[in-house]
């Protein structure tokens, strides 16, 4: 079965009947059409059809913002110790683009200790004890390759399979292909603790219906706004509002038959549905102790807006969200790496424990897929000037799109596997390699999905998230 959409549209109203509607919907709903013509979706429950038996049916994608260094985190290379301080062998980088070093910058080694873990023997470096303890549900991939070599271009491609703007994220693809198993929230979700680098064009719906953008929930107790009625506006009187415009926006897609009409009546819809389930849902301090504390909310762990975003995540799939996407800020390391890399790795890691743990105890995990990796690596020779200034810095690793790694948990991949291999620099795959489009077909695949089946004809073609690109890796498939 192909998954297939149309974009034509006809002529839109006149300028005076849309002023007057607009006019209407701002003083009858009094504050919540900016939630809904902002920031929500539908709350469509049926899904456009799989393609075969799906072995996961939701996805929390952890992303790493920045670009985590390989060699420090999950693909230890011993061989830099004996480089560090001389130029990689000139056949290596020959003809290899950077952002800040040149091809003569010298190696920098790796100080930290690197051990297998589990009984799969799964290596990671000592900056995530925690992540170590679940490493039998892993499935590390040390193979990825992009395209993009700058912060945002890399973010688009991670999410979008281009690195420029205007293509419909993997969550939207998501959405579109699945809908959503609950009625009352979206069925894409995006959490933050920063912004990332291409804004909200990393959870954008692009040419798909927007409808398919994700939601982005605000850190605290009231992730949305306009959750409360007005003073002196009952729930009900609220509910004719919605009726009564949902009623004259039914009458202007029957005159113009435009589809973005039919979002808004969803999205208006499902924003007084959430009136109700959210709060709720945003109620962390539900949780009994334990489960903080297995993310570290409890004051002794690392905590933080992230370890927030990890658990709210759980309680999103756990209701039916069907894509949450998680920002995690601050893993840029231009400069002084291994004071700040501890740091950041300290507040992920108890918190992707956690988050895998508690999925496995609620019985969650076999069919949630958890993503953890940034938009590229990070090269094996050292950054240490300033790239404004060329004023002298502590060292750091510049980016590298050629290799980087990144886990992925749950959802029907193979636990304990480590997949695919780079050279003895971690500069270029040498086994398996995992192209971003190969990483979408795959994850696709998880869902149900064939990639090459989900398009949606835009500008005279059919699109799809992997364009024209992309493989399944079934050697990583359960």
């Amino acid at each position: 079965m192909k998954i297939h959409s149309s974009d034509n549209r006809p002529n839109v109203a006149s300028t005076a009947s849309r002023i007057y509607r607009r006019e209407f919907l701002r003083r009858g709903t009094m504050g919540i059409g900016s939630l809904a013509l902002c920031q929500l979706m539908t709350g469509e429950v049926r899904a456009n059809g799989m393609h075969h038996t799906p072995k996961a049916k939701n996805v929390i994608f952890l992303h790493m913002v920045g670009g985590p260094s390989q060699m420090d985190t999950f693909d230890p290379k011993p061989e830099l110790d004996k480089w560090d301080g001389r130029s990689l062998p000139a056949e290596i980088t020959k003809g290899q683009k950077f952002a800040f070093v040149t091809p003569e910058a010298r190696a920098i080694k790796s100080p930290y200790t690197f051990s297998p873990h589990g009984q799969s023997g799964i290596v990671m470096s000592e900056l995530f004890p925690h992540l170590a303890k679940v490493a039998d549900e892993l499935t590390m991939v040390r193979s990825m390759k992009t395209n993009e070599i700058n912060h945002g271009s890399g973010e688009l491609f991670l999410h979008t399979g281009l690195g420029r703007l205007g293509r419909p994220t993997f969550g939207a693809w998501t959405s579109y292909g699945l809908g959503t198993e609950n009625k009352d929230l979206p069925s894409y979700v995006v959490l933050k603790d920063k912004h990332p680098n291409a804004g909200s064009a990393s959870w954008s719906s692009g040419f798909l219906p927007s409808k398919h953008q994700g939601v982005l929930f605000r850190t605290g107790a009231r992730p949305l706004f306009y959750l409360d009625n007005p003073d002196h506006v009952t729930k009900t009187e609220r509910g004719d509002v919605i009726g009564a415009i949902g009623k004259l926006n039914s009458l202007a897609f029957d005159r113009y038959h435009d589809p973005e009409i039919r979002t808004r009546i969803a999205q208006y819809e499902l924003a007084f549905r959430m009136q109700t389930s959210v709060p709720e849902l945003a109620d962390l301090q539900s949780e009994p102790d334990h489960i903080k504390k297995l993310y570290g909310l409890d004051g002794n762990g690392a905590g933080g807006d992230f370890a927030k975003n990890c658990l709210l995540a759980r309680r999103l799939v756990e209701r039916g969200v069907r894509f949450v996407q998680v920002f995690n800020k601050g893993w840029d390391h231009h400069q002084s790496i291994y004071d700040q890399l501890p740091r950041q790795a300290k507040k992920a890691d108890q918190a992707c424990a956690g988050l895998i743990q508690d999925l496995k105890q609620r019985g969650l995990l076999k069919d949630t897929l958890i993503i953890w990796g940034g938009e590229f690596g990070r090269t094996p020779m050292v950054q240490e000037h300033n790239a404004g200034t060329g004023a002298k810095t502590a060292p750091g690793r510049d980016h590298h799109k050629e290799c980087f790694t990144i886990w992925m948990a749950g959802g029907g991949v193979k636990r304990g596997l480590t997949y695919g291999a780079t050279d003895d620099f971690g500069f270029g795959v040498t086994e398996n390699p995992m192209h971003v489009h190969d990483f979408h077909a795959t994850c696709l695949h998880l869902l149900g999905i064939d990639h090459e089946q989900l398009t949606f004809r835009h500008q005279g073609r059919d699109y799809r998230l992997t364009d024209v690109h992309g493989h399944v890796a079934h050697d990583v498939i359960a």
